[in-house]
């Protein structure tokens, strides 16, 4: 049986998720600029909504800190079901790694201009809000690497049904397409973290009496 700690960790990614969506929406209740904003609206937008960018945001980071949580999980299940060298194993979790880095820190720049909104430029505050779309452009690449290694695994041993292993190919695939690899990101990847715990919870009891076939060369 495993550890009482263990079986609660698996559903880190559940709590990922969660935050998330709850941080996203805290910080979209505000009056957020459009595309067509001007430089004085972005710095009206920090001004004028820094508590509820703040709190939305640090939401949100927190929710990237449970999905690291989630990775060393889902790590220690691809490499036991991997075996051998387990490159695959690794190359997930650092895809996984990367990920919720750059997701962190892409909501730096915001929550940085909302903390210092008094002394803030109107071009500073453009420019603010510009830089996270770079972190956000690298945790998507990085997701690339998580839903090749998993999905490798996945492919030739029984921890996930082949189909996953599958639908991580086309979302690796989806996130690496510039023009939609952002709707990848942002509804594919909470999406393949919540089929993930199902089968990682489903086959936790099972994975005890009945190892998966390590994956060979």
């Amino acid at each position: 049986m495993r550890q009482k700690p263990e079986r609660w960790a698996v559903y880190m990614g559940i709590v990922a998720v969660v935050l998330w969506i709850v941080g996203i929406l805290v910080v979209e209740s505000g009056n957020v600029p459009g595309e067509k904003a001007t430089d004085a609206d972005q710095l009206a937008y920090y001004v004028d909504d820094a508590n509820r960018i703040l709190s939305g945001s640090w939401i949100f980071m927190v929710g990237c800190l449970a999905f690291l949580w989630f990775a060393v999980v889902l790590r220690e299940r691809l490499a036991a079901a991997e075996g051998g060298s387990r490159m695959f194993s690794n190359l997930a979790f650092l895809g996984a790694a990367a990920t919720g880095a750059f997701a962190m820190l892409s909501a730096g720049p915001d929550i940085a201009a909302a903390i210092q909104e008094d002394d803030l430029s109107e071009a500073a505050a453009a420019a603010m809000a510009t830089v996270g779309d770079a972190f956000f452009v690298a945790a998507e690449l990085s997701a690339i690497l998580l839903m090749i290694g998993a999905g490798m695994v996945a492919l030739h041993s029984g921890l996930f049904p082949k189909a996953w292993a599958w639908f991580s190919f086309v979302l690796g695939v989806i996130l690496l397409i510039g023009p939609i690899g952002w709707a990848g990101l942002i509804f594919g990847l909470p999406l393949w973290i919540i089929g993930t715990t199902v089968f990682l919870v489903r086959g936790g009891e099972t994975a005890v009496a009945e190892p998966v076939t390590p994956l060979r060369a």
